[in-house]
């Protein structure tokens, strides 16, 4: 039981509001399923916050398809400056300006899949 915006952020799909580095890190290695709300008048004293319920099982995944560290790295700077599209979050590690270019790299962090993330992640090992 967590939280119930904690609890919305790691169960977010991409392109949702609430999709962010925690959606991503965790969702990479585990399916996540929101379960249900829990109301603050269920406990004494009551929160002043409503509570929730997910249910993290581990997926099939035991490594990513790309440099975990480099990886990490992409998406704490991409959701960083959260409104820039990637070719700007991405500008200060990028190896090259060149890399930067492409349809891609118009979109805003929130749109990319796990998939999407690890792509551009090799983009920037080779």
């Amino acid at each position: 039981m967590l939280q119930k915006e904690v609890a919305e952020r790691l169960a977010a799909p991409p392109g949702s509001k609430t999709y962010g580095i925690l959606s991503v890190f965790l969702q990479a290695y585990y399916d996540i399923e929101y379960l249900f709300t829990v109301n603050e008048n269920v406990f004494t004293p009551p929160p002043k916050v409503k509570s929730a319920v997910v249910r993290l099982t581990r997926n099939s995944v035991q490594q990513l398809d790309c440099d975990e560290v480099l990886f990490k790295t992409i998406v704490k700077t991409a959701f960083n400056q959260r409104r820039k599209t990637l070719r700007n979050a991405l500008k200060s590690i990028a190896p090259s300006p060149a890399l930067l270019a492409g349809e891609l790299f118009d979109l805003r962090a929130e749109r990319l899949s796990i998939n999407d993330f690890v792509n551009l992640t090799k983009l920037f090992t080779v």
